[in-house]
């Protein structure tokens, strides 16, 4: 499974995240990354959070006002069957390697963007990581640094590993 990185994004903590030409990703992170609720988000189990183009195309098909880094992403990707990924797999994004910890828990925060966005990309079935509820892979994956390095548009970011 192999896709492209499309965005790059950091903020100086909290929605949303703002392009960058790239950066380097650390195991805490993007370099320059800031996260406004650190107690929440970031650390090294959730150094990087990953959403797909594709789900941001389909919010904002159904009316939300969403572009690339409105969700808090660090990278936005494309070509990616998000609904393929498990915790534990691994990707090679540019030149890091990224395993999967978990789906985003969506916040208030992403009430900004209307408050009932939360319930379209997440339920109770991914809260219980069930991988088989329709909306898995839509809030976005926290990922760990296994190794870092650096990462921009158009990278390659491909499933290296899969845990079953």
């Amino acid at each position: 499974m192999e896709g492209a990185i499309v965005q790059v994004s950091v903020s100086l903590g909290g929605l949303p995240k703002r392009a960058i030409s790239g950066g380097l990703i650390t195991p805490l992170g993007i370099e320059g990354d800031v996260q406004a609720h650190p107690g929440i988000h970031g650390g090294p189990r959730k150094a990087i959070l990953i959403v797909a183009s594709e789900v941001i195309d389909a919010l904002i098909a159904r009316g939300y006002p969403l572009f690339h880094g409105a969700l808090g992403e660090n990278l936005t990707t494309r070509g990616i069957t998000i609904r393929d990924i498990r915790i534990g797999d691994r990707l090679r994004a540019g030149g890091v390697t990224l395993e999967i910890t978990g789906p985003r828990g969506p916040c208030t925060a992403l009430d900004i963007y209307g408050e009932s966005l939360k319930e379209e990309i997440s339920d109770e079935r991914v809260r219980a990581l069930d991988y088989t509820s329709p909306r898995w892979g839509m809030s976005g994956f926290y990922a760990s640094v296994v190794a870092p390095g650096p990462v921009r548009p158009n990278d390659i970011i491909s499933v290296v590993a899969k845990l079953a």
